[in-house]
């Protein structure tokens, strides 16, 4: 019998580690014998890798928080199209960093009162949620320090600074309590490696077993 598909996604402010415990999580999961597949958002194929260049670079102001919840929706339609539902229906264990709780928070919450936007498209052009949310809570001041540190060129949403970081903390974490049975939140202010063995055991509790 084959084994069946598993969506892990991971949320958090910029600077959580929540990048660095995805790729740990999928490391474990292939060393365990676990086809997986990991991907991120916006992006994970190729046309919506494109859409995140539009999104996550240049001017804090160049898009309206409208406009950024129609060109998520996009992406993320067709990174499931073309990524995320062929893995799962092979099997795979798909682990996503960012999924459609981040546009409910950054677009939906913080940007206007838009939550019922963002939902109303997921339903009509999603209509998935993930099996686990990890959520990695981190101290605001010091998860925009760790983004800001990176310099890259995607520094769109840093940009807005520590009050957008302080609003989206609150955010996940009430999201957290909205959809119980979905998410864990792992303290991310730890040593890395302690921060994955509580990754890997919440997933274990969550799911019976993954790890």
């Amino acid at each position: 019998m084959s084994q069946r598909g598993l969506f892990i996604s991971f949320e958090g402010i910029d600077g959580s580690g929540k990048s660095t415990q995805a790729r740990l999580l999928a490391e474990r999961l292939e060393a365990e014998g676990r086809e997986v597949v990991l991907t991120r958002e916006p992006g994970g194929s190729p046309g919506a890798e494109e859409i995140r260049a539009l999104v996550l670079q240049g001017d804090p102001d160049r898009w309206s928080a409208e406009t950024e919840i129609l060109l998520f929706t996009a992406a993320r339609r067709d990174h499931l199209e073309r990524t995320i539902r062929p893995a799962l229906a092979a099997g795979k264990v798909v682990i996503c960093d960012r999924f459609a709780d981040s546009t409910r928070m950054y677009q939906g919450l913080s940007r206007g009162d838009l939550r019922g936007v963002v939902d109303a498209l997921h339903d009509l052009m999603i209509g998935l949620e993930p099996d686990v949310t990890v959520l990695i809570d981190m101290d605001p001041a010091k998860g925009l320090d760790r983004a800001l540190s990176r310099q890259g060129i995607e520094e769109r949403f840093e940009d807005f600074g520590e009050d957008l970081q302080r609003e989206m903390r609150a955010g996940f974490l009430a999201l957290s309590q909205e959809y119980p049975d979905r998410f864990v939140v792992i303290d991310g202010g730890r040593d890395i490696d302690a921060v994955a063995a509580d990754v890997a055991q919440a997933l274990s509790a969550k799911t019976g077993g993954i790890t």
